[in-house]
């Protein structure tokens, strides 16, 4: 491998599949070496992917839902004794369904957990390292979905929401220490996440979608030019979120609600 020292150091989380291992795929091929974690045992064989790229990998398997799975991949950013230059903060989970009558309180516990507990959780570790050293960058995954209400995705919607705003925060409050912030925000990308949250009958679940390679790609070419956020993926969600940017609430969540509705990809 090329010498450590001097190649800068990227964290990945929920880098086993999706957007995250894209994305772990581009800090590679663009010249990082990586530290990668997914809650599966697989991360460790998927490494090898992205060694073939060139990099140095090191992997966690650990559960980021878990307040002690935040600091057992902090801990090994530490014993690593390198600086992160890029922390990919992209581990999360989708639910769908109605709110009162189908969900299980468990599972949006856990979504809230993973979506934006822990997001707050490791930036909060992360970030500090960053500012001492006057220099990072950390990349946030939202979702269109943070730019309207979620009807049948109500809890999921409201955490991408979060996510947004709170990047958009802090990235003010550090926009004079050297650390960016970046929102990534695709649209329905071809990922596992439709099937894991129960919504293959949806319309969204059954539409076409875009390939997480370009998003990824798009989210990296973001973050290393220092954007804020970033609508990513095909043109068709570029102009979906522009939109909703613009639309009254009510009109976005009847928008919504047609793309996730149970049995509205049967229609």
């Amino acid at each position: 491998m090329t010498n450590t020292q001097t190649r800068p150091l990227a964290v990945v989380t929920g880098a086993s599949s999706g957007i995250g291992y894209e994305l772990a795929k581009q800090f590679a091929h663009n010249g990082f070496d990586l530290l990668v974690t997914a809650t599966g045992s697989n991360i460790d064989q998927l490494a090898k992917d992205f060694s073939k790229l060139g990099a140095s990998v090191e992997t966690v398997q650990a559960d980021l839902a878990d307040y002690e799975g935040v600091e057992t991949l902090y801990s090994k950013i530490q014993a690593m004794d390198r600086p992160v230059d890029a922390n990919a903060i992209n581990a999360g989970v989708g639910l769908g369904g109605d709110f009162a009558r189908e969900t299980d309180l468990k599972d949006e516990l856990n979504l809230i957990n993973l979506n934006v507990i822990s997001p707050v959780h490791l930036a909060k570790r992360v970030v500090k390292d960053m500012v001492k050293r006057g220099e990072g960058r950390i990349l946030f995954t939202s979702s269109i979905a943070a730019l309207m209400p979620g009807p049948f995705e109500a809890v999921y919607a409201a955490s991408k929401a979060f996510l947004r705003s709170f990047s958009e925060a802090i990235r003010n409050e550090l926009k004079d220490t050297g650390v960016t912030v970046t929102a990534l925000m695709p649209g329905p990308t071809e990922t596992n996440f439709f099937h894991q949250a129960g919504m293959d009958d949806t319309q969204v679940g059954t539409n076409q979608k875009d390939d997480p390679a370009d998003v990824a790609k798009q989210g990296f070419e973001a973050l290393m030019a220092g954007k804020g956020d970033i609508i990513a993926g095909s043109l068709k969600t570029k102009v979906q979120g522009n939109i909703a940017k613009v639309l009254p609430e009510h009109a976005k969540a009847e928008f919504h609600r047609k793309l996730t509705e149970p049995g509205s990809g049967n229609k």
